[in-house]
């Protein structure tokens, strides 16, 4: 027999991308609305008035009480490794790396530990109203069976794979070209695919990898077309200024990966800062995505993303959080500096754009848009419900809001994790 469950509340989601220009018609909302669920899987959105008509009396119906219902938030860049590190004080991208992130990272090497973190790190991002994320983990092959195992256990989607770094880096962090292909090789294969999870093959960053180990990140590539590939670009200035010393033979940052075969549709690189147009026209060429990490670049001061070029260029955009770079796990918090980034650009993000990239935008991405993102029919049942009463301040607001445009602004200026009232997989609470 079908499990069916309804969901009562403000019912809002993207149906397109609104573009630059914030096309109105791209999102859908419903003020009394009704989210039918069968079998893990969205049946129907919307107006609670027409769909309870014909709702059988067996259909239990959640009353959200005019909560917001929204698609699980997708967040396209995270470490879960540097949980613990979040909010660590003064350096720029290279020296935050040897002076947090390796030693934190160093103790992923400890099954229980990693499994430890593991668990926390899951119950945030649900407790933030995140339902699925690609997630950074370390060198270590125990990081990444630890993360996909929990994963696993709450039937989360995921994407995470294990770092490959054979140089300039700590020896207790160091991999080989061989070890760093074999090893994540039989972790694909144990992985990928497995119910809601999906692997990444995960070179840290250019400068981290030899051009052996870059040829078989490729090597994997090749072999597993459907696998995705999670990498950082052109974060800093610095770093890109050492790729140019490191890989003298190779025109741009974005030619490095693209001679190894690292840059096609499923490839997620983090930041894209500091691009030639000729590498953002390669990426769109390849069909590569960027995460949009808005906080991280703020607060490790590593520049301001240029989203209109992006967009015109058609590259994918999706947002991150780069905790432990970013300084927040809640995708409401990163839709805020994201907006104040594009302001100090001289750029717009509109609310209906934010809820996008946050939402169906991240899943395009990621290429998952055909089960995540949104609330089309057959689309996987992941959603979080928005309490705005639980902020006073916010509940305020809204009642001087005359439209919804200035709602759902108001909402993303001023909401936190405060008013995640329950974040929802395939239909099923996530919180206990």
């Amino acid at each position: 027999m079908s499990e069916r469950a309804a969901f009562r509340g403000r019912v809002i989601h993207c149906l397109r991308n609104p573009g630059v220009s914030s096309d109105a018609d791209a999102i859908e909302y419903f003020d009394d609305g009704l989210l039918l669920v069968e079998d893990g899987l969205v049946a129907a959105a919307g107006p609670a008035e027409v769909l309870l008509q014909n709702l059988s009396e067996e259909i239990s119906v959640t009353d959200c009480n005019k909560s917001w219902i929204v698609p699980g938030f997708i967040d396209c860049h995270v470490h879960y490794p540097q949980l613990d590190i979040i909010a660590s004080y003064g350096e720029r991208l290279l020296d935050w790396l040897n002076t947090y992130t390796y030693p934190a990272e160093a103790r992923f090497n400890d099954p229980a530990f990693a499994a430890a973190t593991a668990e926390r790190f899951l119950d945030e991002l649900l407790a933030n109203g995140t339902t699925s994320a690609m997630v950074f983990a370390t060198v270590h092959p125990e990081s990444v069976d630890a993360i996909f195992a929990t994963a696993q256990s709450r039937n989360m989607p995921l994407w995470t794979g294990k770092v490959l770094m054979d140089r300039h880096c700590p020896d207790d962090l160091r991999d080989t070209a061989e070890s760093g292909y074999r090893d994540s090789r039989a972790l694909l294969e144990r992985w990928h695919g497995q119910d809601r999870l999906q692997y990444a093959i995960t070179p840290r960053f250019a400068p981290t990898c030899s051009p052996e180990q870059l040829a078989g990140a490729g090597r994997l590539a090749d072999e597993f077309p459907d696998a995705y590939i999670h990498s950082h670009l052109a974060e800093s200035h610095a770093e890109v200024a050492w790729v140019d010393r490191l890989f003298p033979e190779r025109s741009s940052y974005v030619d490095v990966y693209r001679h190894y075969g690292l840059l096609r549709e499923r490839a997620i690189y983090a930041h894209c800062l500091h691009l030639e147009d000729a590498g953002i026209s390669a990426m769109a060429e390849d069909g590569a995505a960027i995460a949009f990490c808005p906080s991280s670049n703020l607060f490790l001061g590593s520049g301001l993303f240029d989203f209109n070029r992006a967009e015109v260029a058609g590259v994918p955009v999706g947002l991150g959080t780069d905790v432990g770079g970013g300084t927040s796990l809640n995708m409401l918090r990163t839709i805020e500096d994201a907006y104040k980034v594009l302001q100090l650009r001289g750029q717009s993000l509109s609310p209906v754009r934010a809820l996008y990239l946050a939402t169906l935008g991240a899943a395009r991405a990621l290429h998952a848009d055909d089960k995540l993102g949104n609330f089309e029919p057959g689309k996987e049942a992941d959603f979080v419900v928005l309490d705005t009463e639980e902020l006073p301040i916010l509940s305020a607001r809204l009642d001087h809001a005359h439209e919804l445009p200035e709602a759902l602004f108001a909402l993303m200026m001023l909401g936190d994790d405060r008013l995640v009232r329950q974040t929802y997989l395939l239909g099923k609470p996530a919180i206990s």
